[in-house]
């Protein structure tokens, strides 16, 4: 075993089309599954109405009650439940906090899970078309560079403004993720009908977006980078980062942005290594380091 870090849950890149699975939810709503690459996520957006602990989640249809919540609170799209059958119901931040709203053994995404898959396929500037579902049935014209072709199935659901307006369902999907940005906005991912990206948006917490549930086990965690012999610090970092390979194995580093393009990159044969990223401005990127035989992928947050 060369490195703990081959343990990753295998990072064969594969996408298996199949769905291998079904997963029910409290309420008895029924989702397929699709892997892409080494995570495993929902097919379809949550319709749940329950925490998975059996415990109702509010459905709050007034404007202003919307506006003032605190804690966690479910709507459907124009306040109309015939939305949600096709698109799932729009959550605010508050019950995605709870980290009880997915079925057992699943989990709302955190931002790096979400840049895992836009990564794997091949950025967030081209993943968007990739995820979205083809045609123009849900999508409004021209849906843009829409292939669906990991099987995904992203539609346009739209959001729920912060103080309980809806907007663009059609045009616009709006999706949680489990990281705060501030204390009253949160990440979120964004795709569009005029598009291929997928746009790495924050929402405050009392706006309404949709959800997709990703596995528990099949997903690859930040966890994994104290258990390889590979040492990335610090993070966050302003000027310099320090990669230590105390193998001295030869080793590939790259750093993308968040669309995906590759900023900096460097072979690596010495034990301790300086990456100059002085020049990098402030904000969220992905590290991508790769032996003869292993990946490794960690969020690197620039001040």
């Amino acid at each position: 075993m060369k490195k703990s870090i081959l343990l990753f849950a295998g990072l064969a890149l594969l996408t298996m089309k199949s769905q291998a699975q079904t997963v029910t939810d409290y309420d008895g709503n029924v989702y397929n599954t699709v892997t892409i690459g080494t995570q495993v996520w929902l097919q379809q957006n949550l319709k749940v109405t329950h925490y998975r602990n059996g415990n109702a989640i509010p459905n709050v249809t007034d404007n202003t009650q919307w506006s003032n919540l605190t804690t966690g609170a479910y709507c459907d799209y124009n306040n109309t439940p015939s939305y949600s059958t096709i698109y799932g119901k729009l959550y605010n931040w508050y019950t995605i906090n709870t980290g009880n709203l997915c079925p057992t053994g699943w989990h709302v995404p955190s931002d790096a899970e979400w840049t895992t898959l836009t990564t794997y396929l091949g950025g967030a500037s081209v993943a968007g078309g990739k995820l979205k579902e083809t045609g123009t049935i849900h999508w409004l014209s021209p849906n843009t560079g829409a292939t669906n072709e990991v099987d995904f199935t992203a539609l346009p659901g739209g959001y729920r403004y912060l103080d309980g307006i809806f907007f663009n369902n059609g045009s616009y999907g709006d999706w949680w993720s489990t990281t705060a940005f501030n204390t009253n906005t949160s990440w979120g991912r964004n795709m569009r009908y005029s598009n291929v990206s997928v746009l790495n948006d924050y929402g405050n917490n009392n706006s309404g977006f949709a959800v997709r549930c990703v596995n528990d086990v099949a997903t690859r965690t930040d966890e994994f980078l104290n258990k390889t012999e590979i040492k990335i610090y610090p993070n966050p970092a302003n000027k310099i980062l320090f990669v230590n390979n105390t193998e001295q194995e030869e080793i590939n580093l790259i750093i993308y942005n968040i669309v995906g393009a590759c900023i900096i990159e460097r072979e690596l044969r010495n034990e301790n290594n300086e990456i100059d990223i002085s020049t990098l401005q402030k904000g969220i990127y992905i590290i991508k380091i790769a032996g003869a035989d292993w990946t490794l992928q960690h969020k690197l947050i620039k001040e």
